[in-house]
């Protein structure tokens, strides 16, 4: 699985990293659920004054998705005969 990173500047001006964000495909059936989740996220960074500048999307969607659904979403598939 793919993954971006987003920066941008909070409310007070200190520059602040959103990494691990799963870039999915158009056909995915979690792509609305994860923009979302994204969207949120990213407007209660922007609005947070804590001292931490990066922060990580996959740990706020593994506390705060299902567990089923966390398994699904970033379940890796094993290559064959390791190509």
């Amino acid at each position: 699985m793919l993954f971006k990173s987003l920066e941008f500047k909070n409310e007070v001006g200190q520059k602040v990293k959103v990494i691990d964000i799963p870039v999915l495909e158009e056909d995915s059936t979690f792509r609305f659920m994860i923009t979302s989740r994204l969207e949120l996220f990213i407007r209660s960074v922007y609005l947070d004054k804590g001292k931490a500048r990066v922060h990580s999307f996959k740990e706020y969607l593994r506390r705060t998705m299902k567990w089923p659904h966390y398994e699904k979403l970033f379940q890796e598939t094993e290559l064959k005969n390791n190509a």
